[in-house]
C-alpha cells in the first residue's frame, strides 16, 4: 500500500510517499523559517497562508521525486491534530478533496503520536541513532510545543507518564535564544554556540528533580537565564562566555530530559528508549542519552535528522498502520482540524 501523508500543523508544509508503513519513497518540506524569523516566532496567520500557497507545490514535487501520479497513491493519511487550527484546516481540507476526487482512503492521525513512532521507518538518514525499537518502549516526544513521556505497548496503546507543567524544551530554547539575541529558530543556534562552552559554567537551577516526579518544567530555567542576563548583560556572541552561557542553559534542559527519562525507562523495566520529534536532533541531547543508555543498558532509538522535524513521512507511516490494521472506507468530509486531539486508533 503506498500512502500519501500531508503535515500542515505548524510551520512546515510537508508531502511524503511511504511504502507498507516502512520504506520511504519520496519526502518534500517547505520551510517557513525565513517568514517567521523576522518576528522571532510563527505568526498563526502568515503559517495558514505559506500553507496555501506551498501544499500543492509540495505535493506534486513529492510525486514528481517518486516517478509517479496521483493514479498510483492508494491512501492518504494527515494531521488532524494537535498543532494550529489555521494551519492544519489547510492540510486536511485539500487532503479530503483529493481522497474525494481520487476515491481512496483517508486517515487523519495525531502529529505527537507520529513522532513517537518515527524511528519505525526505514531511513538510514545523517544521525540516525539504532534502528527500529521494540515494544514496549518509553518514549519521549519533545519539541517547541510538547515535552511527553509515554509508555508505549505497542502501535495506538500509549499510556501518558510524564508530560511539562509550562513550557516545552523547544519554547524555552526559542524564548532565551531570542533573549540573548539569536535568530530564530533559536534551538539550533544554541546547539551551535554550546559546542565550544562550558556547560559546568554557570549552574542553572533543574525544576522537579523529585524521584517520584516525571514532569517538566522549564520556565523557572527561563527565568533565571533573564536575571542572569539583566545581573551580567548578554556577552559577545563570539566570545567564550558567550559560549559558557548558551552551553549552561542547554546543559540544564538536557540534563532533566535525560535524567526523567531514564530513570522512568528503569521504573518500568523497559529495554528501548525512542526520543523525537525537533528537540531531538539537538547534537548534546543525543550525545547524552547514548551515554546514559550504555550505562544503562538501554538501547535508545532517535530518528535521522530529516525526520526528528516536522515531516510527512511519519504520518504517512502512522497512517498505514491504521489502514492496514482494519481495512475500511474512511468518510472523508467527517475529518475535522482539531487543536487538541487523542492519540490511537482514529474513528471510522
Amino acid at each position: 500500500m503506498l500512502v500519501l501523508g500531508i503535515e500542515s500543523s505548524c510551520d512546515e508544509t510537508a508531502a511524503a510517499l511511504v511504502e507498507d508503513g516502512r520504506r520511504l519513497v519520496a519526502n518534500a518540506v517547505a520551510s517557513q523559517v525565513p517568514i517567521h524569523a523576522r518576528y522571532g516566532g510563527v505568526v498563526p496567520e502568515l503559517a495558514s497562508r505559506a500553507h496555501i500557497v506551498d501544499i500543492v507545490p509540495v505535493v506534486q514535487r513529492c510525486l514528481d521525486e517518486a516517478g509517479l501520479g496521483l493514479a498510483e497513491i492508494d491512501a492518504i493519511a494527515v494531521t488532524a491534530g494537535p498543532g494550529l487550527v489555521g494551519s492544519l484546516l489547510v492540510g486536511t481540507e485539500f487532503a479530503k478533496s483529493l481522497a474525494s476526487v481520487l476515491e481512496i482512503p483517508l486517515v487523519g492521525v495525531n502529529h505527537i503520536e507520529g513522532h513517537l513512532m518515527a524511528p519505525f521507518l526505514d531511513y538510514d538518514g545523517p544521525e540516525r541513532i539504532s534502528g527500529t525499537p521494540d515494544f514496549p518502549f518509553l518514549g519521549l516526544v519533545v519539541s517547541g510545543g510538547h515535552s511527553h513521556l509515554f509508555h508505549a505497548r505497542g502501535v495506538g496503546d500509549y499510556e501518558l507518564v510524564g508530560a511539562t507543567r509550562d513550557d516545552a524544551a523547544g519554547e524555552a530554547y526559542d524564548k532565551v535564544a531570542k533573549m540573548i539575541g539569536l535568530p530564530y529558530p533559536g534551538g539550533l543556534y544554541i546547539d551551535r554556540a554550546a559546542k565550544s562552552g562550558n556547560p559546568t559554567a554557570i549552574r542553572f537551577p533543574r525544576a522537579l528533580p523529585q524521584k517520584d516526579s516525571y514532569e517538566f518544567s522549564f520556565s523557572g530555567l527561563k527565568t533565571s537565564v533573564l536575571n542572569h542576563v539583566r545581573k551580567n548583560g548578554t556577552p559577545p556572541h563570539d566570545s567564550a562566555e558567550f559560549a559558557d552561557l548558551c552551553a549552561s542553559f542547554q546543559e540544564a534542559v538536557v540534563d532533566v530530559l535525560v535524567t526523567k527519562t531514564f530513570r522512568k525507562a528503569r521504573e518500568l523495566g523497559v529495554q528501548h528508549v525512542v526520543i523525537s520529534g525537533g528537540v531531538s536532533a539537538n547534537s548534546r541531547l543525543r550525545e547524552r542519552a547514548l551515554q546514559v543508555a550504555s550505562s544503562n543498558g538501554v538501547s535508545v532509538h532517535i530518528p535521522p535528522i530529516a525526520l526528528c522535524t516536522d515531516n510527512a513521512a511519519m504520518i504517512a507511516s502512522l497512517g498505514w498502520h491504521y489502514l492496514a490494521d482494519k481495512p475500511r472506507r474512511f468518510d472523508a468530509w467527517a475529518l475535522n482540524a482539531r487543536s487538541s486531539m487523542k492519540m490511537g486508533p482514529p474513528a471510522s
